[in-house]
């Protein structure tokens, strides 16, 4: 079953606590947003499952078609609709970060700078620090306890959101949480330097390779190690992550619309065979790639022709194995697709 109150909360920083080496460890956040209420965000730096130290990326200037969809400022808690267009954030569909820079790091350790507690204290620091920043929370929101104050800072009622990290491919004993579009997150915005943090974590046994309804962990498909910019090869002619979306033309030169085109990649040592691949805009209007080998290496530019509708002013892309399973996802800015003429590259 999905998450069953999931949303983002729009709120600006209060504090911050590290919990260091506890049976659960968190990394507490103290926010409150415009109307006074206080809040508790409570993120995982640990897992229950082994190997226990957490997959993360972070992005030092994140630009996303999503930061225009946010709720305004300190405006508190949104819930959000898991249905495609409901603002809810997907880390296997929804085009957010680059797979092969997740790393994994301890949650506390004795030093400076070498766990997962520091890299989150050199943002959040710099947060508090600037009484203009905000911070938006994607996770689930626990029950409001009227008659509790807070358990870490103390404030009445108690009142904050969980679960901000990736939220499908569960491990057996978690499966009951997965759910498609409703992934985790921390996006802190420095209006000061221009610039927005996006912090993504995720837990070692998790999969990456989910079912487009239940967000289930898909049988029989190898995950990368951390690092790895994708799964094992699955053989010569196989479906599988081997493609992947390199560049699309979006804003051609002339008459709009009329050239506009997407250029996939065999990034495998094998041949792939493109019969009833697809590529899909954000509207779900697809097209067929051609029936043909790519060979290992090998580059194909598709028009999109009537099948596909590439706005400028930001949109989304999806490549779809023969199964319908969505194998690579990425998505461009307006700012991104403003050059007439020039292709627009993105990270596998």
């Amino acid at each position: 079953m999905p998450l069953q109150h999931y949303g983002v909360l729009a709120a600006t920083l209060v504090a911050r606590r590290r919990e260091g080496a506890t049976d659960t460890p968190h990394y507490q956040l103290h926010l409150r947003d415009a109307g006074g209420t206080d809040y508790r965000a409570a993120v995982n730096v640990l897992s229950d499952q082994a190997p226990s130290e957490l997959l993360f990326v972070v992005d030092e200037d994140f630009r996303h078609p999503l930061l225009a969809q946010l709720p305004a400022p300190a405006s508190g808690w949104r819930e959000l609709s898991a249905q495609d267009g409901g603002g809810g954030l997907d880390f296997v569909r929804g085009g957010l970060f680059d797979r092969a820079a997740l790393r994994v790091l301890p949650p506390e350790l004795p030093g400076e700078d070498n766990d997962l507690a520091d890299l989150l204290d050199r943002h959040v620091l710099r947060a508090l620090a600037d009484t203009a920043a905000t911070v938006y929370v994607f996770g689930q929101r626990w029950p409001t306890e009227a008659h509790l104050p807070d358990k870490v800072f103390g404030f009445l009622p108690g009142n904050g959101v969980h679960d901000i990290h990736m939220n499908q491919g569960n491990d057996p004993g978690h499966r009951r949480d997965d759910g498609v579009r409703q992934d985790g997150a921390l996006l802190l915005h420095i209006p000061a330097e221009s610039r927005w943090v996006a912090v993504f974590l995720a837990f070692q046994s998790q999969s990456w390779h989910t079912d487009d309804t239940t967000g289930h962990a898909l049988p029989g498909v190898p995950d990368p190690r951390p690092g790895d910019p994708g799964p094992a090869d699955p053989g010569p002619g196989a479906p599988g992550q081997a493609l992947r979306i390199l560049a699309a033309l979006v804003n051609p030169a002339g008459p709009d619309g009329r050239a506009e085109t997407v250029t996939v990649v065999n990034d495998s040592p094998a041949a792939v065979d493109l019969a009833h691949w697809q590529l899909a805009d954000a509207q779900h209007r697809r097209v067929g790639l051609p029936a043909q080998r790519l060979e290992p290496g090998a580059t194909l530019t598709v028009p999109t022709g009537d099948g596909l509708q590439l706005g400028n002013k930001g949109g989304r892309i999806t490549l779809l194995d023969p199964a319908g399973h969505t194998v690579h996802d990425v998505t461009y800015t307006a700012q991104q697709a403003a050059r007439e003429g020039a292709a627009i590259t993105f990270r596998s």
